[in-house]
């Protein structure tokens, strides 16, 4: 595990070091979903610091299993908007917020346990049916609208590319959200921070990196294929 880990590691210093950024601006989130508490352990151990998680329940027994590691919880599957109340009470950072509905429960479940959930917007940047996300038409409408809730803070932006087995054909919509982050950015909107990008997994972090990626999620080459 160390050592799949340290690979990634010299990868990430390797992609931003290429194009002049300082590897502390990259994270690692590693994707634990359906890995077995005990494998999430070792990489723990081994240094992980941020686990992304796909699904709430899951995540919950996975949190009780390893209170004494201190780590940083993402959610980063689609998110229901009745698995909200759960969701504010796990997650550091929600990736996946797409829609106004979600926002405003997400924002209601957060004022009761006086938290200021912390979100990115979800965006669908390939116009794909199967993903979710907001069109990259509607974001900075519904960004606009997010940042009026008191209890959500939005840091940034993340999508889904579509998969191709060249990570150069995925380059263009890393692109796009970086461009649109930029734009969103120049508005100076209330409330709203654009610092995040989260974009890129294990076949295609390097570009996501070099094309301004903050946070990588990477599960295949930390866990193994999954069953």
């Amino acid at each position: 595990m160390k050592k799949r880990l340290d690979q990634i590691h010299e990868r990430i210093r390797r992609a931003a070091e290429a194009c002049g950024r300082d590897v502390a601006s990259v994270r690692l989130v590693a994707v634990s979903k359906t890995v077995a508490p005990d494998l999430v352990r070792e990489a723990l151990e081994a240094g992980v610091t941020i686990l992304g998680e796909n699904y709430v329940q899951e995540a919950g027994e996975k949190f009780k299993a390893l209170l004494q590691y201190p780590v940083s919880w993402h959610f980063i599957g689609h998110l229901q908007s009745n698995k909200a109340k759960y969701a504010v009470r796990l997650f550091d950072l929600i990736h996946s917020v797409d829609s106004l509905k979600l926002a405003h429960e997400l924002d209601k479940q957060a004022a009761k346990v006086d938290k200021i959930q912390q979100i990115l917007v979800q965006v669908n940047i390939s116009g794909e049916d199967t993903k979710s996300g907001i069109s990259a038409d509607e974001t900075i409408e519904l960004i606009s609208e997010i940042s009026q809730l008191k209890n959500l803070s939005i840091k940034g932006l993340m999508t889904m590319p579509p998969y191709f087995y060249q990570p150069e054909k995925v380059r263009p919509f890393f692109a796009a959200l970086r461009e649109l982050r930029d734009q969103i950015k120049e508005r100076s909107i209330a409330n709203v921070c654009m610092d995040e990008l989260s974009m890129g997994m294990t076949g295609d972090f390097e570009v996501a990196i070099e094309e301004g990626a903050t946070l990588v999620r990477i599960g295949t080459a930390i866990f193994g294929e999954r069953k």
